[in-house]
């Protein structure tokens, strides 16, 4: 480093930079001072002079960005590293570090992402604290560490979608994407609740495709799945909003009309089997029975017994057809 071209009042500004750092280098020699976490990059010390903004650092940190010192001015502003923070991780990052400069019983503690040369976005932790203040109190130099933690980070993100995954198959269908069904039974369950204490109505309907064992056998299981797959896709196009369809089980569907009477159940169950009815199905006319009833006191189970005899009712009266 040549400085030949310094005034006498840069020089001084230099050596009481020097002497700041030298300061805390050797009280850390001397405390023994060590940070680590086992499942991230240690990229080494940092130090940061407040006096005039000038950060000392290893070159770990600006390789693992694509720099290499060469690329560095001989005084680098802190703002090298501010500048190309992650825009919501900005403020977060700055209030935090001005927080620990006004407050001793704070610690610098802050993760946050900052823009790679190659436009890609590291995920770091900095962890420090301030180690020197002048006579007026003011805070002049933060010394801390930086850790890499993006593979833990991309990890963390790869867990959250499996868990997401694995959450929507507990929750779904995979065949006809409606609610499973342990999911529709929570779900039931959740609505029956609510109807007692909230004295609301709430109606369901079972509904079951007619001779489905006999498609099956005659047209096979390839032919039997697109039929449900489908007939999921109608129920999830016809149903209101605020209405939940679920596979039961088999070729059976269970469906929950909360706020909805007996008639008004009636009425969506019909709907679906005049939608369902006029469908083509691989070349086969498909037809659904339906058994509607509407919750008093009844448990889950008593709840349900009730609408599948509506829909035996249904099945043994013609099918294609509603019972209340």
């Amino acid at each position: 480093m040549n400085y030949h071209d310094y005034s006498k009042d840069q020089l001084l500004v230099r050596i009481e930079e020097l002497e700041r750092l030298n300061r805390q280098l050797l009280k850390e020699i001397n405390d023994n001072h060590t940070f680590s976490l086992s499942q991230v990059e240690n990229l080494g010390h940092w130090y940061l002079d407040l006096t005039n903004g000038r950060a000392t650092f290893n070159d770990k940190k600006i390789n693992i960005l694509g720099y290499t010192r060469d690329e560095m001015p001989e005084f680098v502003h802190y703002s090298f590293f501010t500048n190309k923070l992650h825009k919501d991780d900005y403020d977060p990052t700055m209030n935090s570090m001005i927080k620990a400069m006004h407050d001793d019983t704070v610690n610098y503690e802050h993760t946050y992402r900052i823009q790679a040369k190659d436009g890609t976005y590291r995920w770091f932790y900095d962890l420090g604290k301030v180690v020197e203040r002048n006579s007026e109190g003011k805070a002049t130099l933060v010394a801390g560490i930086v850790f890499d933690i993006t593979s833990q980070k991309e990890n963390e993100v790869l867990l959250r979608t499996q868990n997401q995954q694995l959450l929507e198959r507990v929750m779904f269908d995979e065949l006809t994407g409606l609610r499973s069904r342990s999911s529709i039974l929570e779900e039931l369950k959740f609505h029956l609740n609510q109807n007692v204490s909230n004295t609301h109505v709430l109606s369901i309907a079972m509904v079951d495709i007619d001779d489905f064992k006999t498609i099956n056998d005659t047209y096979g299981h390839l032919v039997g799945d697109a039929i449900l797959r489908k007939i999921g896709e109608i129920i999830n196009h016809t149903i209101r909003g605020f209405d939940i369809g679920g596979r039961y089980g088999g070729e059976e569907f269970l469906m929950i009309f909360p706020n909805t009477s007996l008639a008004q159940g009636h009425r969506a169950a019909q709907r679906l089997l005049e939608r369902v009815s006029c469908e083509v199905f691989e070349g086969i006319r498909v037809t659904l029975s339906a058994g509607v009833t509407e919750h008093s006191t009844e448990t889950i189970e008593e709840l349900i017994e009730l609408a599948d005899k509506k829909l035996y009712e249904a099945k043994k009266a013609g099918k294609n057809q509603v019972k209340v």
